[in-house]
């Protein structure tokens, strides 16, 4: 996203912006609110019908063992938790943000998802719902002293993202009932209150959009904008938010069927990147290269 937004605002500066998953359209409703774990969910469904099925069910299945009697307690056990579970939601909470994970960084040669799935669907640790999302998490995670709930030690990156989603970039990702999630609407109240107990500061919400635009994107772009790629693996979530069209004979957007988060602008791998990402970047190379002989040639020109 602050590769094209640079580029917009600082044209004499930039001369191009290669925008890899960039879901500036992720703003002020421009996109469903369940866009993000639409895609999640049709990334699991995709790889196994019969994992989808098991995480779509799952949800109840938490909800019904953890009302029991030492139900907490039970899951807890059953997950191997590394303290134990003041509440359900406390685990699918984890489980909602690994899937996602999962998804959002599906990256050859491991691709994340299928890991999660044969775990799932291999059921080394039982046959009954709760044991095979375990076996998931094991496939996932690796084998592990304990999971769900381990002593955080946030980076940076986690911070900040987290201070930005606050104080500028408010990205209302919910769901709803047509994703293999609980439905969890995005509540702006909620995050509000959320951001300003956590760092003092109130949320705007309609900040990107006034700065930056979003809103006939296309109609906009193609009047002024230039030497923008917009790049998007369709199997990253935030996919849904993003430019998936050209806007423009130098705005264009190129999206890979199997690709995932920023997986184009990630270090090269000869021995495992598929042919499709190859050809990817062989493309935006071009296109860039195109970009900097034109500029010298116009320099050229008016010397």
């Amino acid at each position: 996203m602050l590769a094209a937004w640079f580029r917009l605002k600082y044209p004499h500066v930039a001369l191009g912006a290669l925008a890899s998953s960039a879901p500036i359209l992720y703003f002020d409703d421009i996109t469903p609110q369940n866009g993000y774990y639409s895609v999640v969910t049709k990334d699991f469904r995709e790889a196994s019908e019969t994992c989808y099925e098991t995480i779509l069910n799952s949800w109840s299945q938490i909800d019904e063992v953890a009302s029991q009697p030492d139900g907490l307690a039970i899951l807890s056990n059953k997950f191997r938790t590394c303290r134990p579970l003041g509440d359900s939601y406390e685990l699918k909470g984890y489980l909602r943000l690994m899937y996602a994970h999962a998804a959002q960084y599906n990256h050859p040669p491991d691709y994340p998802v299928s890991m999660v799935c044969g775990g799932i669907d291999g059921a080394a640790f039982g046959n009954d719902i709760i044991s095979k999302i375990f076996a998931g998490v094991v496939a996932y995670k690796g084998n592990m002293s304990c999971y769900v709930n381990p002593p955080t030690n946030e980076t940076e990156t986690t911070v900040g993202w987290r201070w930005q989603r606050c104080s500028e970039m408010v990205i209302p990702i919910g769901t709803v009932n047509t994703t293999m999630f609980q439905p969890t609407p995005f509540n702006l109240s909620s995050f509000i209150d959320r951001c300003e107990s956590l760092y003092g500061v109130s949320p705007r919400p309609h900040w990107v959009t006034t700065y930056y635009g979003g809103y006939d994107i296309k109609l906009i772009l193609q009047r002024f904008a230039s030497n923008i790629i917009f790049s998007n693996g369709l199997r990253d979530p935030y996919s849904s938010g993003g430019v998936l069209e050209n806007i423009s004979d130098s705005v264009v957007a190129i999206a890979t069927i199997n690709g995932s988060h920023c997986l184009d602008i990630l270090r090269a791998n000869q021995s495992s990147d598929p042919d499709w990402l190859v050809t990817q970047r062989e493309t935006e190379i071009e296109i860039i290269e195109g970009w900097i002989s034109k500029y010298y040639a116009d320099l050229k020109a008016i010397k």
